[in-house]
């Protein structure tokens, strides 16, 4: 059997965009499609690395290899994949360089979180949370769940409406710099740049020898919890307390939301039942 380059043959699509067939460039011979297959030089179908490296170069070849696949599953390539890894690099490179001045601002600060703004705990609690989650996918040597977690990292950077302080901005430095750590190991060289340029080498040294990021307990710790609300069993909303509410202020606070009164069309609870963290059930 011989096999072809895929640059050597034109697929032949179904009216749903699905690959029925090929045939030669050269001269329009018919081609079997064999469909998804295992990489072999033998069957003219392997992926070069060095071209993707010289092209886009290591880290997005690195990211697409670790995002695409559990390490134990075979990986299907796909050329959108690779793009796909090199627009998050690209992203991280701009995102950095964005921000340049307000992190270098940042490293001979020491914040006080307690007083930190609303916007900044909020940014912190979602990167420490996601932190613990990347932690637990290392330890389990999933590196695509490792790389999907750092995609939501820089989506919760991006996204964060931080002012102008300096408490905001070593909001900004320390949950940018635990991204850079934990992406360390899937693509050393941007991270190792950015590292430098931010100025993250002179507060904590080289990234190489930098402390693994800690998870910050206390950032994880929301000023307000949202508990499902029940009447007689029956979802009925939502209700928002302080962390660390006592059942009497729970129960008061649930007795006291307008879905209640409107469902027991005025009438006095009969008992509240409080699920602490969860829920808070009415019963009229």
């Amino acid at each position: 059997m011989e096999y072809f380059w895929p640059e050597e043959v034109e697929n032949i699509y179904d009216v749903k965009g699905a690959i029925v067939g090929a045939k030669l460039r050269t001269d329009g011979t018919p081609v079997q499609y064999g469909g998804i297959g295992t990489m072999s030089k033998s069957k003219n179908n392997g992926v070069d690395p060095q071209s993707l490296i010289d092209s886009m170069g290591a880290d997005t070849a690195s990211l697409f290899v670790m995002f695409a696949s559990p390490p134990e599953q075979t990986l299907e390539w796909s050329d959108s994949g690779v793009e796909g890894a090199n627009r998050y690099l690209r992203r991280l490179w701009a995102f950095c360089y964005a921000q340049q001045a307000a992190v270098r601002g940042a490293h001979a600060v020491r914040p006080d979180w307690s007083a930190a703004d609303d916007a900044s705990k909020a940014l912190r609690r979602e990167v420490h949370t996601l932190l613990k989650q990347a932690d637990y996918d290392y330890q389990r040597i999933q590196y695509n769940t490792v790389v999907s977690t750092c995609m939501k990292m820089l989506n919760a950077l991006e996204s964060a409406d931080l002012p102008d302080t300096a408490t905001a901005h070593c909001a900004l430095a320390e949950t940018l710099s635990i991204l850079l750590r934990v992406l360390y190991p899937v693509v050393p060289h941007i991270t190792w740049q950015l590292w430098r340029d931010l100025g993250y080498d002179q507060a904590h040294g080289d990234l190489l020898d930098a402390p693994w990021p800690a998870v910050d307990v206390t950032a994880l710790i929301a000023d307000e919890i949202e508990l499902v609300l029940q009447v007689n069993g029956k979802l009925r909303g939502s209700i928002k307390v302080p962390h660390g509410a006592p059942k009497q202020a729970i129960e008061q606070a649930a007795a006291q939301h307008d879905a209640v009164g409107r469902f027991l069309e005025g009438r006095a609870p009969k008992r509240v039942i409080v699920v602490p963290g969860k829920l808070v059930n009415v019963v009229g």
